[in-house]
């Protein structure tokens, strides 16, 4: 006879303060309302920046295309890497290359980018892109408390989407009142905050895996 499940642990009082208190959980809360707010501002001028380097809209998508799966190709590596407890490191990495992105992007709108330059930036966006989509949502799960974990990843679900609104919103208005220089100028200033504050992030390990910073505190076994 297989042994009974455990019982799920009912909510307990004051678990959402738990969760708003966290320091670690804002931080994860703070990328992922940056990533997405940046990604869809994004969107607002860099289809425009290649019908300008002389790409039709319907050949677009050759370089969207390679872009994303040669960034899937490099995820391997860099997941590599957190397996062998380096997750902060790979973290603290992807949102500079994100910033690096953001900054070449200012640059190459205020002249006239080459399709091969603007593929580049885009390739090196989708690696930073993909890793940081794939690690904030597991590391939500692993830091907030047990009894929480429900209302936290509901809490960092929601900025997603907020991100998602604001980045479109403030994307298109800044294109269109200030213009493509002005809307990477926002998000490099985005990604900026996002770094100096994300820096400090206490990455809790994986069952069976190192740690590159244990946390504060561990529970008694018995």
């Amino acid at each position: 006879t297989p042994p009974e499940p455990p019982r799920p642990t009912p909510p307990a009082r004051g678990a959402w303060r738990g969760v708003w208190r966290h320091p670690s959980l804002w931080r994860l809360n703070l990328g992922v309302w940056a990533l997405h707010a940046v990604q869809l501002a994004m969107w607002m001028a860099v289809p425009a920046l290649l019908s300008n380097a002389g790409l039709p809209a319907a050949q677009h998508w050759q370089v969207y295309l390679p872009a994303v799966l040669g960034s899937f190709l490099c995820m391997g590596g860099l997941f590599a890497l957190e397996r062998r407890g380096h997750l902060r490191t790979v973290l603290r990495a992807t949102v500079a290359l994100l910033l690096l992105v953001q900054l070449v992007l200012f640059g190459l709108s205020l002249s006239r980018p080459g399709v091969l330059a603007l593929a580049v930036c885009l390739f090196l966006f989708f690696v930073a892109f993909n890793v940081l989509e794939a690690s904030q949502p597991s590391l939500v799960s692993r830091l907030a408390p047990p009894e929480a974990r429900g209302a936290a990843l509901g809490l960092y679900n929601t900025l997603q989407s907020v991100g998602f609104f604001v980045g479109g919103a403030a994307g298109g208005w800044l294109v269109k009142w200030a213009g493509t220089p002005a809307l990477f100028a926002a998000t490099s200033l985005v990604v900026l905050v996002w770094l100096v504050l994300g820096w400090g992030l206490r990455v809790a390990p994986a069952v069976g895996r190192p740690a590159d910073l244990p946390e504060a505190t561990t529970r008694p076994t018995t």
